[in-house]
């Protein structure tokens, strides 16, 4: 029997330039650049890395955020824009797969916004273009909802992977939908921050706890290696939100600051983690270590009961309108007496004779 992959993987913990596109994928391609030199065969960028994450929205009233929707959807990228495709040339140069978490624009919409992860092959294809299912909380005032169009798992030369945005991987039906499909390393991205409370008014969300909870429940049911990225809030990103308004500090200082690290197939952590300052981690992973825990809960395979549980998930991307230019005209039937006339447009005629 052939052996299952090995490879060496990279967690990125790295802030954005701030709201700048263009300098952002430069710094993703350096760090792209980095890892490879290491020896890693997948990089994982955080949460809507490019071109960064919108604190903003926690911090004040929608009123009070004008200027930053417009200039985040400024500085969000097309998935065929040059930011994407940098990504895409880079990574087949180097041979590497790449998730990362980009700020997505409409073509047919200057305000509408995803929050999407990208999975690109080391051939520079796009194996998986996913958009958030659901914007969690506040992130519902920036980015609009997603769809099942990306609900994929790759099965690529390194193994089966699969990603989910943020808060999707507390939805047990989109991670069992990748669990489904074999998943066999599981990529969490999440933002460097995440306030809910003032820190005066207590209990505020432990996103590393909840974080860490999440990766370990979903590497432990689907038996597969977690990869968690998150954000890092750099000193120029904290100034530019504390400049617009003092009163911020006190909430940036004290929220717990999200961390990245990894996960074995029982749910253990790996290694290190990174949270107070920005680098790479890397850690080996040996897909047949995804066999041995089958054998006490296989919940896509011996351990469920398909006779009592159904899912279906509709994968189908959604638009705006769906046009059919290719149809017929419709014509009325001629009146007695009349030669059948066209009604519609006189460049696509069909013309209906009533035989008697």
């Amino acid at each position: 029997m052939s052996r299952l992959p090995r490879f060496k993987a990279a967690a990125v913990h790295a802030a954005p330039v701030f709201l700048d596109k263009a300098a952002t994928t430069e710094k993703a391609i350096s760090i792209l650049r980095e890892a490879a030199r290491a020896g890693a065969d997948l990089v994982a960028f955080p949460e809507t890395y490019i071109p960064a994450f919108p604190v903003w929205a926690a911090l004040w009233a929608p009123i009070e955020n004008h200027d930053l929707f417009s200039r985040m959807a400024e500085e969000s990228v097309l998935i065929d824009g040059p930011e994407v495709e940098m990504l895409r040339r880079e990574a087949r140069r180097l041979g590497v797969f790449v998730s990362i978490g980009v700020s997505e624009r409409s073509p047919v919409s200057v305000g509408g916004l995803w929050n999407t992860n990208l999975l690109i092959g080391d051939d520079g294809r796009i194996l998986v273009h996913h958009r958030k299912l659901v914007p969690t909380f506040y992130e519902k005032m920036v980015w609009a909802a997603g769809d099942g169009d990306g609900l994929r798992v790759a099965d690529t030369r390194i193994g089966r992977l699969g990603a989910l945005i943020c808060g999707e991987n507390t939805n047990p039906l989109a991670r069992f939908a990748l669990m489904a499909q074999g998943e066999q390393v599981h990529i969490s991205s999440w933002p460097p921050i995440w306030p809910t409370r003032r820190p005066s008014d207590g209990g505020n969300f432990n996103n590393v706890a909840a974080n860490r909870i999440r990766a370990s429940a979903h590497s432990f049911e689907a038996k597969a290696f977690g990869i968690v990225t998150a954000g890092y809030m750099d000193k120029a990103m904290r100034d530019a939100l504390v400049e617009r308004d003092s009163g911020a500090a006190r909430v940036l200082d004290l929220t717990p600051r999200a961390a990245s690290f990894f996960v074995d197939p029982t749910g253990e952590q790996m290694g290190d983690a990174l949270q107070d300052e920005e680098g790479i981690i890397y850690a080996d992973i040996d897909i047949q270590l995804c066999v041995e825990p089958k054998q006490f809960h296989d919940v896509v395979g011996y351990y469920n009961r398909y006779d009592i549980f159904d899912l279906t998930v509709r994968r189908t991307r959604q638009q705006p309108a769906s046009f059919r230019d290719d149809v017929a005209a419709e014509v009325r039937p001629p009146l007695s007496g009349e030669s059948p006339e066209p009604i519609g447009t006189p460049d696509r005629v069909s013309v209906r004779h009533t035989l008697s």
